[in-house]
């Protein structure tokens, strides 16, 4: 595909998924008065592998959530045209949320594997900071800054540059996806939120990337075991438990 009709394919998703149908203005109208979360990752499919059940639990209580994800993760299918990539892997993301509870999902369309220079050139941190400057996050969920894919590691660093530069106040937390275990980080401050009631949403949720089922071959039994581990832990049956980064 020309590189002009890549960008206004981009773009064009871009729009698409960052407006939100009546509906949702609806609801986002109806809960303004509520705490807001965010949750920040490089595919669309992280924020929900490291938390999920953290989600679907805050929906439950009235927050409102927010996923603002980096790339479309158009690479995971080569033979394609990426336009097709982008619609299917978007679908997917609003699926998996709406069966999470919540709505707002939206993506910058960064190119996977290139993150630290389209950061800069496409001025994501300053797009950033106005996503946090509207939706007012008390909490942000970020990459865990030792998580081995570099992307990951990217969406992290972006994260951090940016709420520095703004001075931050809120809690900043951090998730891992490709670590089952982090020991290096036993005796840092944590959340440790029992997902209980909403751990079997999480794994709903994940079966709506359909496109991701060879990944997720591997990922979903470890989701299983961190969980249970997490929650023999603390003292539940399930729990998400996050590094506290800020």
């Amino acid at each position: 595909m020309p590189k002009a009709k890549a960008k206004n394919a981009s773009n064009r998703f871009q729009e698409i998924t960052s407006s939100q149908s009546k509906t949702e203005k609806k609801n986002s109208e109806k809960n303004k008065d509520s705490e807001t979360i965010m949750f920040l990752g490089a595919h669309s499919d992280d924020t929900i592998l490291g938390g999920g059940g953290t989600m679907a639990k805050y929906v439950k209580e009235g927050k409102n959530v927010v996923s603002i994800i980096f790339s479309f993760g158009e690479k995971s299918h080569p033979w394609l045209q990426r336009k097709h990539t982008i619609e299917m892997r978007v679908n997917e993301a609003k699926e998996a949320v709406r069966v999470l509870g919540y709505t707002q999902v939206l993506f910058f369309g960064l190119a996977e594997g290139k993150f630290p220079e389209e950061i800069k050139e496409k001025g994501t941190l300053d797009k950033l900071r106005k996503l946090v400057d509207i939706h007012k996050p008390t909490k942000i969920f970020t990459h865990s800054i030792d998580d081995p894919h570099p992307d990951h590691r990217a969406v992290y660093k972006a994260t951090m540059d940016m709420l520095n530069k703004r001075r931050y106040a809120g809690d900043v937390y951090s998730y891992n996806v490709w670590n089952p275990a982090n020991f290096r980080k036993r005796d840092e401050p944590k959340l440790v939120v029992n997902i209980n009631d909403t751990f079997w949403k999480k794994i709903e949720a994940l079966k709506a990337f359909r496109s991701q089922k060879i990944a997720l071959i591997q990922l979903i039994p470890v989701t299983f075991v961190r969980a249970i581990r997490n929650g023999i832990f603390n003292r539940c049956r399930f729990a998400e438990v996050f590094i506290k980064a800020k």
